[in-house]
């Protein structure tokens, strides 16, 4: 998958695949993390949301299943 550069403060890159609703986000840290069954919709407003890191952490961090990538 192909991530997207963003600027954010804890976000380094991210990507979606609608097909399999998978998220990848790629953290300051250097580390990745897949996260499972995430609408579209829930892509759009990361993508769009002003603070990206606040966004996560109300919208995706507890709420969907992940893995992190070795």
């Amino acid at each position: 998958m192909e991530r997207q550069a963003v600027d954010s403060a804890s976000i380094r890159s991210m990507g979606y695949d609608p097909e399999q609703d998978l998220l990848e986000i790629e953290f300051q840290s250097g580390e990745v993390y897949d996260y499972f069954d995430v609408p579209e919709e829930t892509w759009v407003g990361l993508s769009e949301a002003d603070s990206r890191g606040r966004y996560f952490l109300e919208n995706i961090r507890d709420l969907y299943g992940f893995q992190k990538q070795s």
